[in-house]
């Protein structure tokens, strides 16, 4: 078998668009959960929310608008994108005024639903796409921007990427840096301190006169802000959103690459991302080559997929029975305090 090739693909993918867009969501996971203690299961309404607005805005509003304002489609994904942070900001005010003054739990039961509600709502809207979704040139402005060379395929050494992919990497990753540097700047602040301790005990930060509500409402709208950027990258790469890609899973995948990197680190969420996607490309690719050699004959090229996920999830349960905190993770960090 030729590992080397599973090795470089894995590598590339880790560190790739899909990577990238799955750090972001997780990054702002890590503050709602890891850093606020709030139980967050509908991250992917916020990946929606990012994704449709801007597919929205420009496969159909720009066309609408273009006739008396012909200027508008060359810079209309520079107003989108704001626009979907603010679609994101109403949506983390509409899910947090209502429920953050209760118990955690109630959190998780309507951010869930939200996520479900909003894919299962937009499949009924014509003008959204449909069941079929938004597919087109979403892009285009960003895309022109576009330093690399034409060519059909960006090689960095051990990393292969198309030329596409490779600038949607490079903007990806810087704006993962910023905003790495503002969470660390943020959780080094009194801020990001009376969020610690709002996750461990809500009534001590009450005694001392600080208004938690606020602070949570705060923590669930920066979050939702990261996983708003994760859709904007989503729609951007890919050129299209499907209503039935923004399923549970993601989120759920989300919480697996927080435990993985170690819960309330800044780094937390980049390392386990990276650790994920590898693994994950690497069995993938493993097998496959085992399979189409024949060194692995009673399986199917068909039956791999579910077979990665398996094996990935073994190397988890092992993780989380030896270092339940994560890679960088500490075991207090783990404590919720779900009253």
């Amino acid at each position: 078998m030729d590992l080397g090739f599973a090795f470089t693909q894995a590598l590339s993918q880790a560190i790739g668009v899909t990577a990238i867009i799955y750090l972001l969501a997780t990054m702002g996971l890590n503050i709602q959960f890891g850093y606020a203690g709030l139980l967050n299961f509908g991250q992917i309404a916020f990946v929606a929310v990012g994704s449709y607005t801007v597919g929205a805005c420009v496969m159909t509003v720009a066309p609408a608008i273009t006739s008396w304002w012909p200027s508008a489609e060359s810079y209309i994904l520079w107003i989108a994108i704001p626009l979907a942070l603010l679609v994101s900001l109403l949506l983390s005010l509409l899910l947090g005024i209502p429920t953050l003054r209760l118990r955690a739990d109630y959190l998780a039961i309507v951010t869930i639903a939200t996520g479900e509600i909003f894919r299962l709502v937009v499949k009924s809207i014509e003008p959204l796409g449909g069941v079929q979704g938004i597919t087109g040139k979403i892009g285009a402005n960003f895309y022109d921007l576009n330093p690399f060379p034409e060519v059909d395929r960006v090689e960095l050494g051990l990393l292969t990427y198309t030329r596409s992919d490779i600038w949607v990497v490079v903007v990806g990753w810087i704006v993962i840096g910023l905003l790495l540097l503002l969470t660390w700047a943020l959780m080094r602040s009194p801020w990001g301190r009376s969020l610690r301790g709002i996750r461990e005990d809500e009534d001590a930060v009450l005694a001392l006169g600080k208004n938690t509500y606020l602070r949570k409402m705060q923590a669930l709208i920066l979050g939702g802000l990261f996983g708003t950027m994760a859709g904007i990258f989503w729609v951007v790469a890919k050129q299209s959103v499907q209503p039935d890609s923004f399923v549970p899973d993601f989120t759920f995948f989300c919480y697996t690459i927080l435990i993985l990197g170690g819960v309330a680190r800044v780094l937390g969420p980049l390392v386990g991302t990276i650790i994920f996607w590898f693994l994950l490309v690497f069995t993938e690719q493993t097998l496959i080559t085992a399979v189409e050699s024949g060194t692995i004959g009673f399986l199917q090229l068909t039956q791999v997929g579910p077979i990665r996920f398996i094996l990935v999830g073994v190397a988890l349960m092992l993780l989380m029975i030896f270092r339940p905190q994560g890679i960088l993770g500490d075991r207090k960090e783990l404590a919720l305090d779900a009253r």
